[in-house]
């Protein structure tokens, strides 16, 4: 599968605003992880240039589980894959429910290894834009609820946004950045209402439901 991302040019870059970015067929659950992150960090202006220039080769392994990828750069485009079968220049092991943060130190250049993790490290939409985003995509799914409203705190009080309209709703609360990551796909909406950092109302078939969105949005979106 491949997916060729417009983004602005970002200072300093030399190529093209166009990243091809491909992933497998069928793709593991960490490679489409991978593959929408970078398409992310693509709109969002990243410079990939030097790593593809220098044909850079990364391996990112899971810090608790047994699932790897490769992400090999390259002038024509970034290919990410399934395990790691070569030797790469860096090795990153990382916190897939953290925003690929860092979880023990990389091997390889440290330089290289600084800028894969930049790479895998797109910032955060606003969360409006965020839920109205998730919308989109997510509202032809079966048994989605007619209505979104997001809810935060900020500095004036209470503040909402309500996307979509009919009779069945559902409601998720929770910190600006904390709505964001999970509208956005940064974070999984499971591993997040575990941590207590969101509150929901609805059912629990509602609740499956939007589950499986938050999956659509964190992997394919």
């Amino acid at each position: 599968m491949a997916e060729t991302t417009t983004a602005p040019v970002t200072a300093g870059a030399r190529e093209p605003a166009e990243v091809d970015i491909r992933i497998e067929d069928d793709a593991s659950p960490i490679v489409r992880l991978i593959g929408r992150t970078l398409r992310d960090s693509a709109r969002a202006g990243y410079a990939f240039a030097p790593l593809q220039e220098r044909g850079v080769t990364a391996g990112i392994r899971s810090h608790d589980t047994p699932q790897a990828a490769t992400i090999s750069f390259a002038p024509d485009g970034i290919q990410v894959s399934s395990g790691v079968l070569v030797e790469p220049d860096v090795t990153l092991t990382v916190d897939l429910n953290a925003r690929f943060a860092p979880a023990g130190d990389p091997t390889g250049d440290a330089d290289l290894a600084a800028g894969v993790l930049a790479a895998l490290s797109p910032p955060l939409p606003d969360w409006r834009e965020a839920a109205q985003r998730f919308w989109e995509v997510s509202r032809s799914m079966p048994g989605i609820p007619d209505v979104l409203v997001a809810v935060t705190e900020g500095p004036e009080g209470l503040e909402q946004v309500v996307v979509g309209a009919g009779t069945t709703r559902y409601l998720i609360a929770g910190a600006p950045d904390t709505l964001a990551g999970v509208f956005s796909g940064a974070d999984d909406l499971i591993a997040v209402l575990s941590s207590g950092a969101l509150g929901i109302q609805g059912t629990l078939s509602q609740l499956s439901v939007m589950v499986g969105a938050s999956w659509k949005v964190r992997f394919d979106d």
